[in-house]
């Protein structure tokens, strides 16, 4: 038998003020609710824990039984609460990469509050979000979103990264200042590490079939270095984030795409029942950061330009 623990609770206060109304007040429920709690609680054990008198409310001979483990019951209760409220423990935040901008905004977020931790992790993305956001193991998620998400599951928009072109210093496009779009078309753009079936993917494969650019996945992927060194040599020209803190190459030029400029949406994701007071500071820190899509010269796929969009009308 599961016993409530509003019911144990009720009981011990009635022990305390003697009378219904009285322990109904501090507990904040009507009379009438904390007569139907005893009555379900004397129901559940079986047994009759109050007799009424002139002077309120005695104790049975069951009742007076029962007090002592109702007490402790109820002590428990409040202690488990307790050390959960005051435990101090540090914000879990999953990022893809710890080189994304998304780190770079939660290092910015930590220098305008005091005292707050923040654990950063790294995951295989949204694929993991459902899961660890469920359970606990994780706080928020920094990812884009695609597809549909379960309905526990919250996001708001947290920034948008100019996607930039990579090449060598050889490369004909090395001495520009921007590149059009336009002139990628027909070109073959290497991405190893583009795990097929994740969100990421999913953004450059949409993004090559608007451009008339073929994404290259072949690998395998040894890492960033391996892949801006591949970059510099010439064999290859790639794409990266503007905030992407990619390791030095000096045979390596990162040039801004432009007419119109791709950017990578990326959300945060929490659990509705999150209740982690540092996620409420966070949120709306990233809101005010917030910057939204314009359609007049930046590119998103189409399904991101909903939740990327402010409506001004």
């Amino acid at each position: 038998m599961d016993l409530d623990l509003g019911a144990v609770r009720a009981f011990t206060a009635i022990t305390e003020d003697r009378y219904f109304g009285e322990a109904a007040t501090r507990l904040g429920i009507s009379q009438q609710a904390i007569s139907k709690r005893i009555a379900k609680l004397e129901s559940d054990l079986g047994v009759r824990l109050f007799f009424r008198t002139r002077a309120g409310a005695d104790l049975t001979e069951d009742g007076r039984a029962f007090l002592h483990h109702a007490r402790s019951l109820v002590g428990l209760a409040d202690q488990a609460v307790d050390l959960l409220r005051g435990r101090r423990r540090a914000l879990r935040v999953d990022v893809l990469d710890t080189r994304l901008r998304s780190v770079e905004l939660l290092r910015a977020f930590h220098q305008t509050v005091e005292d707050v931790d923040i654990e950063i992790l790294t995951s295989n993305g949204l694929r993991s979000a459902h899961g660890a956001l469920t359970r606990g193991s994780v706080d928020v998620f920094f990812s884009r979103v695609i597809g549909t998400l379960d309905e526990e599951l919250r996001h708001i928009p947290a920034y948008l990264e100019p996607v930039h072109l990579l090449v060598s210093r050889d490369h004909p496009l090395a001495g520009r200042q921007h590149v059009e779009m336009e002139r990628l078309s027909g070109s073959t753009v290497w991405m190893p590490g583009n795990t097929p079936g994740s969100e990421w993917a999913d953004f450059y494969n949409v993004l090559g079939a608007a451009f008339d650019i073929q994404i290259d996945t072949s690998g395998p992927d040894f890492g960033w270095e391996h892949f801006m060194e591949r970059i510099g040599s010439g064999e290859h020209i790639g794409f990266g984030g503007e905030e992407l803190r990619l390791p030095w190459n000096p045979r390596t030029v990162q040039i801004p795409l432009v007419d119109p400029a791709p950017v990578y949406p990326c959300s945060l994701l929490y659990h509705r029942q999150n209740h982690h007071p540092v996620l409420a500071l966070l949120t709306r820190f990233i809101q005010r950061a917030f910057r939204p899509f314009d359609s007049e010269r930046q590119w998103l796929p189409a399904p991101d330009r909903a939740a990327f969009t402010v409506d001004r009308t």
